[in-house]
């Protein structure tokens, strides 16, 4: 499986240092540094199909972002074409770096909505350290304490794009894994079997391999410690030679097309990152029209959609806003002009 050069990377989901200076730029309102000059308006002859029937946001001016990875683009064209769809004249400002930097346009009004994230909510954005275990509960929590922020989360999707241990079919069976409590096992009785492959932020972040060694009760030697780019850990995990387990992002389109076996989270460790609408109150309450046209489109979302679409774009190399279209058209949420 080829990785396209420059192709996003899931990794942007996370606040790093360029989402750190965006934050900022922004503070001073300098939104400009965060790329939301650009954008260009959306064209397509799109009509309604399932949604967006008697064209109820006909005359609503619509800004659409997203932050700079497949998925997330993805998303934000989902979003922007369902408002085109449903009569509205819609400004493309998706693919900007970092969560912040998306974050921030949304909460300042200088875009109406995106595709967030429930975890990156609640734990980046509010502030929090303990996740919440039940999604739907978290979703609720995340809602009720963005109302002071300006912004209104409509219904999340059962996507679900959180950290995760993966292994090859022939690994997973050699060693008997099933769960994060068999890598623990794992790494007791057979420490030179227990190898990774990881990003270096993964290594060090509490929500990453040392929060998954506090809770599950083992540590995996230094020596059995992998760091190598994103696209590359799949690869190897694949491979099964470089390391036995690897870590991955469960919607990412080259768990399937390499038949990865995710492992599961059975101490419930890593948050649920849901994603649902995140949009500008304000703009809510111009246009409450807005939740009908994309509650469906949430209600179709899932893990395995994604994956597939990530597919589309990460392995096929199709572009993300016809990847976004055609599935909107298949589903029958709009149809082409």
């Amino acid at each position: 499986m080829r990785n396209r050069p420059g192709a996003p990377r899931h990794r942007y989901r996370r606040t790093g240092l360029a989402a750190a200076a965006c934050a900022a730029l922004l503070a001073s309102s300098a939104l400009a540094g965060c790329g939301l000059t650009s954008g260009s308006p959306m064209v397509d002859d799109v009509k309604p199909g399932s949604i967006g029937k008697g064209e109820p946001l006909k005359g609503a001016n619509l800004t659409v972002t997203s932050k700079q990875f497949t998925e997330q683009i993805i998303l934000g064209q989902m979003m922007g074409l369902a408002f085109k769809a449903a009569g509205a004249t819609v400004l493309d400002r998706t693919n900007i770096q970092g969560s912040i930097g998306a974050r921030e346009a949304v909460k300042s009004g200088a875009a109406d909505g995106m595709y967030e994230y429930t975890g990156t909510a609640w734990i980046t954005y509010l502030g929090n350290s303990d996740p919440i275990v039940n999604p739907r509960k978290q979703w609720a929590a995340v809602r009720d304490a963005d109302r002071k922020n300006g912004i209104t989360w409509l219904p999340q999707s059962s996507l679900d794009n959180t950290y995760a241990l993966a292994a090859n079919p022939k690994n997973a069976e050699k060693y008997q894994l099933e769960t994060l409590s068999d890598v623990a096992a794992l790494a007791k009785k057979n420490r030179g079997a227990a190898t990774i492959c990881v990003e270096s932020e993964f290594a060090v972040r509490d929500d990453g391999l040392p929060g998954v060694e506090k809770k599950y009760g083992f540590s995996m030697p230094a020596g059995n410690l992998k760091k190598m780019d994103s696209g590359i850990v799949y690869t190897q995990v694949s491979g099964g030679s470089a390391c036995t387990l690897g870590e991955v992002f469960t919607t990412d389109g080259r768990i399937p097309e390499l038949k990865l076996k995710v492992l599961k989270d059975d101490k419930n460790f890593f948050p649920n990152y849901n994603a649902a609408p995140e949009m500008y109150s304000k703009t809510m309450k111009k246009h409450p029209e807005i939740k009908d046209v994309l509650d469906p489109i949430s209600a179709r979302l899932t893990t395995k959609v994604a994956q597939e679409l990530n597919a589309k774009v990460d392995v096929d190399g199709e572009d993300p806003h016809e990847v976004a279209k055609d599935w909107l058209v298949a589903e029958g949420f709009i149809k082409e002009g």
